[in-house]
């Protein structure tokens, strides 16, 4: 006799990590969200947008890529989810959404309850950030297909805009500035140079590391900084005066910053404005990354950048501190007639 179990599948053990897991969801709701987990979907009151001139409908999904090995080697599971909401929901403010609501998908090689609802842990505290509501999820036991303490993580999310008030190229004008927000560093793009790094020149990332007061491993699996409420608290008070916003992530600051550059207009970093993370410097000088390579790869310190009218250049900086979020003038917006929008960084990073 086969049962499921002996397939390498078990009901119980999914059953019990749900259990475990909805203290966690239960506090990543919002007052729109209609019942509980449990149901076949999950349900979103959307009458509030009938007071809208035109609704848009924002839809963003990612995942954390190889970040998650770090968490298997460290057996650290519960800052994983973070990264993933951060991934998610700081792609819908770029156009102005607000993020509504969350699903994720997890898939494991071994349902292990505690591991599961350590990870779901992670996604509900990044939604309660994000004031986004995590609706519903899916685990699925791969046996056979990965090891059983292999995992891999990705999630959907909802968000809405008024069409009048949709954030972009179009707004972006010659002598706008750029008001950088630091990453918590290398955030969850760019993993596959760090593993490579780490394997190449044989860094133990448990070991205790004179260099950072802890484990690189510890260094490294820093959640993503999550940037909604902040870029929805500056949609809401520089309106017409804030353009648009960069998500920086795989591609790095350039290749990011010249998605939302129209043509004839040029956005320019001074390097000089900021210091290059420590494990980014460390990992870069040890591994002789060249410049070029790391600052397409990682984010280089800058995770989220506002593009706005020079003239609200310190409002948008002093109510960022207000919210305890740094931020400093990275750079501006030049006209380079007959060419396409891009971006570039100029100068050399200050040190530390």
């Amino acid at each position: 006799m086969s049962t499921y179990k002996d397939a390498g599948v078990d009901i119980d053990a999914g059953d019990r990590a749900v259990e475990l897991m909805k203290a966690s969801i239960a506090k990543a709701s919002r007052k729109e969200v209609i019942g509980g987990i449990g149901g076949f979907a999950g349900l979103f009151d959307a009458s509030a947008m009938k007071s809208m001139q035109q609704p848009l409908l924002a839809t963003s999904t990612d995942g954390v890529g190889t970040k998650t090995e770090i968490a298997r080697i460290l057996g650290k599971y519960d800052t994983i989810g973070e990264d993933l909401v951060a991934m998610v929901v700081d792609d819908l403010v770029v156009c102005g959404a607000e993020p509504l609501f969350m699903t994720d998908y997890i898939a494991v090689g071994k349902v292990i309850p505690d591991r599961i609802a350590a990870i779901v842990a992670g996604i509900a505290r990044g939604c309660e950030k994000a004031g986004t509501a995590l609706v519903g999820g899916e685990t699925a036991e791969h046996p056979g297909l990965l090891g059983a303490d292999e995992f891999d993580i990705a999630g959907a999310a909802t968000g809405v805009v008024d069409a009048h008030l949709q954030l972009g190229a179009h707004r972006v004008k010659s002598g706008d500035v750029l008001i950088a927000m630091p990453a918590s560093g290398i955030h969850a793009n760019g993993f596959s140079l760090v593993r490579h790094i780490i394997a190449t020149q044989n860094i133990d990332i448990t070991a205790q590391s004179a260099d950072f007061g802890r484990t690189l491993g510890e260094v490294l699996l820093t959640p993503t900084e999550i940037y909604a409420l902040d870029c929805l608290a500056l949609i809401r008070s520089l309106k017409e005066n804030l353009r648009t916003f960069s998500h920086i992530t795989g591609g790095g600051l350039a290749d990011n910053t010249a998605r939302v550059i129209p043509d004839g207009l040029t956005a320019t970093y001074d390097r000089s404005t900021w210091s290059l993370p420590h494990e980014m410097h460390y990992l870069a000088e040890i591994a002789k990354v060249p410049q070029a390579d790391m600052e397409r790869t990682w984010n280089a310190g800058i995770g989220m950048v506002a593009i706005v009218d020079p003239g609200v250049a310190e409002l948008t900086i002093a109510s960022l501190a207000a919210r305890g979020m740094k931020a400093w003038v990275a750079g501006e917006v030049k006209a380079t007639p007959g060419t396409r929008g891009s971006a570039a960084l100029a100068g050399t990073y200050k040190s530390r």
